[in-house]
């Protein structure tokens, strides 16, 4: 049994920024990629960025220099610096990462519950 849990969503002004924060928790052997997405109202779930265990970086075109994503695996932690925000960052930000779970070698994908960002103009 594994989880993640987000913290660090709330409301911001155009310009100013927010950190998420996502710790998984449970059985945990090791985990693989680790990544965010968000969903606004009306609009599908996207990828905004993504880091591999060794600290290998990927970002929407849309968030690309000013978000940066980082983790820290002793922590099982992932984070989410989020700069320059816009209003059209409002959306519910979601953790996802591919856990291997104690005494398996098949990898689980498991999401957060989603935390909210509002950015308002």
């Amino acid at each position: 049994q594994v989880q993640l849990v987000e913290s660090g969503g709330g409301l911001v002004q155009a310009g100013g920024s927010l950190r998420l924060s996502c710790t998984a928790s449970g059985d945990i052997f090791i985990i693989n990629l680790m990544a965010w997405y968000r969903q606004a109202p009306g609009k599908q779930r996207e990828l905004v960025a993504s880091i591999a265990r060794g600290g290998s970086t990927n970002y929407a075109d849309s968030v690309q220099g000013r978000f940066a994503i980082s983790r820290d695996n002793a922590k099982n932690t992932v984070y989410l610096q989020m700069n320059s925000l816009k209003p059209e960052d409002t959306a519910v930000y979601y953790c996802n990462a591919d856990i291997v779970r104690r005494f398996r070698t098949v990898s689980t994908n498991t999401w957060g519950q989603g935390t909210q960002v509002t950015v308002s103009s």
